[in-house]
């Protein structure tokens, strides 16, 4: 397993409450909690829905987030979420235009030593 695959997740209880969490499968951390075996917080408050999921990353940054999300008021987590997902797609595509350009560059570079 990789240690790039985790996400953090936000699952609505049937109290209406957020929980948030981490896994790098998901769908089967939602079955666990739907069926009592995931984390106590949930247990009492079944059927849990999802919400929202961040995109993939290290396990390491997913559980910074969790643990900053877990600190907001509950209106806060949603948007927070999503403000994370915009930070990493750009991040993301920032890269992938930084790797363009280099490549752009070298082939300037080799037409300017073939003049």
């Amino acid at each position: 397993m990789s240690e790039n695959n985790w996400v953090v997740y936000l699952v609505r209880c049937s109290d209406k409450s957020l929980y948030c969490g981490i896994s790098n499968d998901v769908y089967r951390r939602l079955k666990e909690h739907n069926s009592g075996k995931g984390a106590k917080y949930t247990r009492a408050r079944r059927p849990v829905e999802l919400v929202d999921i961040s995109p993939v990353m290290p396990k390491r940054d997913a559980l910074k987030l969790e643990y900053r999300i877990k600190k907001m008021p509950a209106d806060q987590k949603i948007s927070e979420l999503n403000g994370v997902q915009r930070e990493i797609i750009i991040k993301r595509d920032l890269q992938s235009l930084r790797r363009d350009i280099k490549a752009i560059v070298k082939i300037i570079d080799k037409l300017i030593k073939g003049l």
